[in-house]
């Protein structure tokens, strides 16, 4: 499984990219926002490797996030790779976050490829997604994951926990622990 490609971009377009790596090129889809992305010659993308019974695919993502929300559009049924590449170059991963979290499936619709059947799906399948997207963010910031862990372990949900946490202005462990508990007080 190819989970990161890092080289030289030898040609781009809105879809896709070449990326070589040492001599060996490779052809890497990605999304609008990972295109607008692209700024250097140098490129490292974070990959999903999908391996059909015909084709090889790789996809590819300059944000963690945007591989998150990919990967688990690709698990529902009836969102394929095609379809959950258009969500991603329509939306970035904390748009579509906030499009779960509101339940907007007018904004979910206008996606090439979404009718109103698939945007219920989606909408229904992904709910708590925004705290999933909080949760790997603060995957980064070490003193951010320990306060979820020990407000977790006080008996708090994942998703007001995430929602505490990003409102909290402390950089060390004890701080947002202590700044998340008024905040959870008032949910």
């Amino acid at each position: 499984m190819i989970v990161g490609i890092e080289g030289t971009v030898e040609h781009k377009e809105p879809g896709f990219v070449h990326v070589n790596t040492n001599g060996l090129v490779y052809e890497v889809f990605i999304s609008l926002q990972s295109f607008g992305a692209l700024n250097s010659a140098r490129v490292k993308l974070h990959t999903s490797h999908i391996i059909r019974e015909d084709a090889q695919l790789l996809y590819g993502f300059i944000e963690k996030s945007e591989k998150v929300l990919f990967e688990r559009l690709v698990k529902i049924s009836g969102v394929g790779p095609k379809v959950a590449m258009a969500i991603c170059s329509t939306f970035s991963a904390s748009q579509f976050g906030e499009v779960i979290a509101l339940g907007d499936i007018n904004r979910l619709k206008k996606v090439p490829g979404i009718g109103p059947k698939s945007a219920g799906r989606i909408l229904v399948e992904l709910n708590g997604f925004d705290a999933i997207l909080s949760e790997s963010s603060s995957s980064a910031n070490p003193a951010a994951s320990e306060a979820s862990q020990a407000l977790e372990a006080l008996g708090f949900k994942k998703e007001h926990i995430a929602k505490a946490l990003s409102a909290c202005s402390a950089t060390d462990t004890s701080g947002l622990v202590k700044e998340a508990l008024k905040k959870l007080q008032k949910l």
